[in-house]
Parts: C-alpha cells; structure tokens; sequence
C-alpha cells in the first residue's frame, strides 16, 4: 500500500521525534554510571523490598544512588523506602526526593490517592517511563537500581529497551510458581541480550522452603547471589530493614559481593569505583600484614 504524502510526512515527524526522544535520554543517562535492575515475571516475590534495599545498602557504602521505580501501575518503592521527602518541581524539571541517601522517582509521588487504580494502556506506561527519564535531573550517580515491574510484556519490555540497563538481579522465591516465572523472565532479559547478573532467593524460612534459588541458578548456569529470609524484623518500617538488622545487613553483605564481582567480571563497575575498592583493599592487606 502506498503512503500518501502527508503519511510520508507524518512518518517522518515521528521518526525525528523518537530520535530526539532517544538523544535526550542518552544524555541524561550518561551521568549513571551503572544501572541494575530487579526483576521476576512473578508479582508478589519482593522485588521491592530488595531494590529498596539493595539501594539503601549502597549508598551506605558511599555510593551516590538513585532509585527508579519503573513499576507504573502498582507503585510502591518510595513507601518501603519511607523517610516523607516527595520530589520538587524546578523549571519544569523533576528534582527527586532523598531519602537515606538515596534519590528516588516513582509514580505514587505523583498520585493524589495512592489507592487510585492507574489503568493504562502500554503506551501511556512507555510515555510515563520517558518522561521520569527525560525530566528527572538524577545529578552524577554510581548506581541506578531499577525496581522492574512483573510480566514479560509492554512495561518490562519498554525499561529494557530504553534504559540500557548493564544487568538483572533475578529474583525468585522457592516456590515452583515462583521458579517458573523468574525462569521465563531471564530468558526474555537474555533474548534481549541483556546480562542477568545472578539471582537471589527472597522469602527463605520454614513457611515457604528453601533452595529453589539455587537450583534455578545452577539450571540456568547463573551465579547464586544468596538468601533472604524472611524475618519479622520487616515488620518495622520506621527504617530500611537493612539498616536496622545485623543479619539482613549480612544478607546484603553477601549478595552485594555477588554482584560487584559479576560487573567487575562485565567491565560495568564505574571505574573510580573500582580504583577506590581496589586501594581499600591493599590497604586493609597492608593493615593486616602488620599486625602479624
């Protein structure tokens, strides 16, 4: 069928316009040194609660990070992170909320009623996506951490071809139900050629087992980050668990050296970031040999 010429021209607009789109993005991107996400195709296995803490945990460390929460219609990572700080609105701009050290974006900052239904279709999820990347000033950050939205369709689909993300935390509990999902989301992360870092077990105790994780990661030849188990620690929300609990906080520990070697391994740690570790090390090596 031939285009008409107003066809031709309006293709062309759009064209121009996802190109401008595209070269906007990538600029304010630049400044984000590294970008993971947390994911599984499953709803209800944590992944918020692991990228909030994920993000807490590092800037902890001293990292400068940031938190988008890519999850539209069900937005909940700015209340587990807490704190009360909301965005502000500057020349048109959006300047994040901070809280715990960590710069956060998520669409509940921006609803009047939290417990508003959003009933989007998938362009308006990939419009909203944009703009939080195109108006949002992140300043100069180490880390981006991506708290995803389930599924393996329009929402998932529309971060990982937009943001350019450098790797996936794969998230499962150790249920089969939960297995099977966090299986089918790797395998779209790897049709998109997309590096799936390692995965991580939420959940584990007696009420729901313990293992799947690891099974799952040895299945689908990936590094096992560790466990989280779950813990009535989390029923204090006066603080990112993670801050308050030695034993989360060993949790962490584990898996954040998990994931630190994986992107050293991708060349995907920020390379001040690694000079800083590598001269903490040798120093700390250097402390050691003498006190012997």
């Amino acid at each position: 069928m031939n285009m008409s010429e107003e066809q031709r021209q309006q293709r062309l607009t759009q064209i121009k316009q996802q190109w401008e789109t595209k070269r906007t993005l990538n600029r304010q991107l630049r400044r984000i040194k590294t970008k993971i996400g947390v994911y599984s195709a499953k709803g209800g296995v944590g992944k918020t609660t692991v990228a909030v803490n994920l993000a807490v945990y590092l800037a902890a460390q001293g990292f400068s990070v940031g938190l988008l929460d890519a999850d539209i219609d069900t937005p909940n990572a700015a209340k587990v992170i807490g704190g009360g700080d909301v965005p502000n609105m500057a020349d048109g701009r959006i300047q994040p909320a901070e809280n715990w050290g960590v710069k956060v974006v998520s669409m509940s900052q921006f609803q009047e009623n939290e417990e508003e239904a959003v009933i989007w279709r998938g362009p308006m999820i990939h419009n909203a996506l944009n703009q939080f990347l195109q108006l949002t000033d992140w300043g100069d950050l180490d880390f981006m951490v991506v708290d995803m939205p389930p599924g393996t369709s329009d929402a998932p689909l529309t971060v990982m071809q937009t943001l350019e993300m450098d790797g996936f935390v794969s998230i499962t509990t150790p249920q089969a139900l939960a297995l099977l999902d966090a299986k089918r989301s790797i395998n779209m992360i790897k049709k998109l050629n997309v590096e799936v870092l390692g995965v991580v077990e939420n959940y584990t105790g007696d009420v729901f087992g313990s293992g799947g994780g690891k099974q799952l990661a040895k299945e689908m030849g990936l590094t096992y980050f560790g466990d989280i188990a779950l813990r009535p620690a989390y029923r204090d929300d006066s603080q990112p668990t993670v801050l308050g609990n030695k034993d989360v906080r060993a949790e962490y520990d584990n898996i954040w050296k998990g994931i630190k070697a994986r992107l050293t391994e991708l060349e995907a740690m920020p390379d001040q970031v690694a000079a800083a570790q590598a001269a903490a090390a040798e120093a700390e090596g250097e402390a050691e040999g003498a006190e012997k």
